[in-house]
Order: structure tokens, then C-alpha cells, then sequence
């Protein structure tokens, strides 16, 4: 199909109204996905949710596979498949649904620099553990990524997916960080975010954009996923709005929420927040505290 054909084709579908079967696609949700794909298919979930647009989440285990770039998650909405946070905001933008439409030019340039910060700081960072932290790497990411496949193509897989992230990680400069450095990045970015909400409910005021899901699916995954230490929780832990922000969208877009969305009791966040308060009633107040923690099982 040719280029003008496809723009034709995107052009009626996006003209369509949004359908009740559209689906979401993830790895396997219990032994599978990891933190990285977890924290995206998040980001997607929420934004959906913020746009009021009913979204199926299905588990596949070749889903990186099914995906037309790779990467998960992807919806599949009538006859398009869109893969990816940045498309799907366009895709549902196409569709008359937007969650930046009320921002100013000047406010859309700073969500759109808060973005990347978020994906060249916490994603890297992800990723940064999963693939290049060797105990990490030895304990959970190498059994989780082959889990659903035979030996010895689970470790043919997952040696292919390592070799590819170090591969990346030495092109944009992170290949000889240490996991200090990469936590103090991580703190770094946390600082960056905490400022910028202050004490409002989302980033831009009142009305939650495609910033505020992004950062939701990455500090929510952070927060309740088991690894082989707490330390990158632990820098997230140290901004209480940051906190209050994860719990905010967690209660006001899932807890109250059907059709598999669901995800942990609001209790386990609100146990974090409440004692961060409790220690210091500030932005970036310290917080230390134990936290039961969810693991990858369910």
C-alpha cells in the first residue's frame, strides 16, 4: 500500500468513533513483562482512562512480536494497530480526543521537554537495570524475558534482547555509568518532577495531560515492583507530592474503575503517603519508611 493509501486508510479510521472491543496488548502480566514494558503499558492505561476511552488489556506472550514497532504495549482499535505512547496520543487526538488541547503553545513546548525527560532518565534507567545491572540481570530478567518460551531459545532471546540494550546503552553514553550514577539520575529527574508539580494535583493545574500519565506509569511501576534492592524506589520515595500525585491517579482513574483495570488496593499507597507526611510535609522531604511491596506475581 502506498503512502498516500495508508494516510487515506488512517484518515477514515481516525473519522470513526471509538469502538467498545478496542484492546490493549502486554507481555504476560504475572512471569513475564517487565519493569520497563510494565511502566509504558501503564502510561498508555492511564491515559486512556484520563480520555474516558474503554480499553481491553490482554496479555500475550509474543506481544513485543505482534507489535508493528516492537515495542509494547499497542492497541488495536477497529482495523489500526498503534504501538507506543507518542502515536497512540496522536492516534486518539485524530479521533477528537485530547488532554493538552487547553494548554497555551508555551505550556505544550514544557510538557513536551518534561516527556523527554522522563523517557531519556527514568526509561533509560529501567532498562539500564534490567539489562545492565548484573544482579538484576541474573535474578530476574533474564528467567522473566524467556520465561514463556523452551530452552534453549529462552536464553537465545534473552541474550539477543541484552546484547541489543547494552548496544544502546554504550551508544547514548550510559554504557560505563554505574548503578550510583544512574540512581543519582534517576534522583535527579524525581527533583526535576517534585519541583514542577509543587503542590498542585497534576503538572499543568487542575487537569491531568499526556505528561501526567507518562510520569504515572513510570513512578507507579517504580513504587510496586519487587527488584533485587529498593534502592530506585527508595528515590522516588523521597518526594512526597510525588507520592500523593501516583495515589491521586491511582484512586481517581482505577480504583473506582471495572473491566481489568483495577490495580493494587489503594491502601498500599496511601500507606506510603500518609507516613512520608508524617515524616516531613514537604516536596522533597525525606521519606524513610518500610513499604509492602507488591512482587511481579500476582
Amino acid at each position: 500500500m502506498s503512502l498516500v493509501a495508508e494516510a487515506f486508510v488512517s484518515q477514515i479510521a481516525a473519522a470513526e468513533p471509538w469502538p467498545e472491543n478496542a484492546t490493549l496488548y502486554q507481555q504476560l502480566k504475572g512471569e513475564q513483562i517487565l519493569l520497563s514494558d510494565n511502566a509504558a503499558s501503564l502510561a498508555v492505561q492511564a491515559f486512556l482512562q484520563m480520555c474516558n476511552l474503554p480499553i481491553k488489556v490482554v496479555c500475550r506472550a509474543n506481544a513485543e512480536y505482534m507489535s508493528p514497532s516492537g515495542k509494547v504495549p499497542f492497541i488495536h482499535v477497529g482495523n489500526q494497530v498503534v504501538s507506543e505512547l507518542g502515536p497512540i496520543v496522536q492516534f486518539v487526538k485524530a479521533k477528537g480526543h485530547s488532554l493538552s488541547d487547553g494548554l497555551d503553545e508555551v505550556q505544550k513546548a514544557e510538557m513536551k521537554a518534561y516527556m523527554e525527560l522522563v523517557n531519556n532518565m527514568l526509561l533509560t534507567a529501567e532498562l539500564y537495570l534490567q539489562w545492565c545491572d548484573e544482579a538484576t540481570v541474573g535474578e530476574i530478567t533474564h528467567a522473566r524475558y524467556g520465561s514463556p518460551y523452551p530452552w534453549p531459545l529462552n536464553h537465545i532471546l534473552a541474550y539477543q534482547k541484552q546484547w541489543e540494550v547494552r548496544r544502546k546503552m554504550k551508544a547514548i553514553g550510559w554504557g560505563k555509568k554505574t548503578l550510583d550514577q544512574v540512581l543519582e539520575d534517576v534522583d535527579q529527574c524525581c527533583q526535576a518532577l517534585s519541583q514542577r508539580l509543587g503542590t498542585q494535583p497534576y503538572f499543568f493545574n487542575k487537569q491531568p495531560t499526556e505528561l501526567d500519565a507518562l510520569v504515572f506509569g513510570h513512578l507507579y511501576t517504580i513504587l510496586t515492583t519487587q527488584l533485587t534492592s529498593d534502592e530506585l524506589s527508595e528515590k522516588v520515595k523521597n518526594y512526597s507530592n510525588l507520592l500523593a500525585f501516583c495515589r491521586r491517579i491511582e484512586q481517581h482513574y482505577f480504583e473506582d474503575r471495572g473491566k481489568g483495570l483495577r490495580l493494587l488496593l489503594l491502601t498500599n499507597l496511601e500507606r506510603i503517603y500518609l507516613k512520608s507526611r508524617s515524616i516531613k510535609n514537604r516536596p522533597n522531604g525525606s521519606v524513610k519508611m518500610a513499604y509492602l511491596r507488591r512482587t511481579y506475581r500476582e
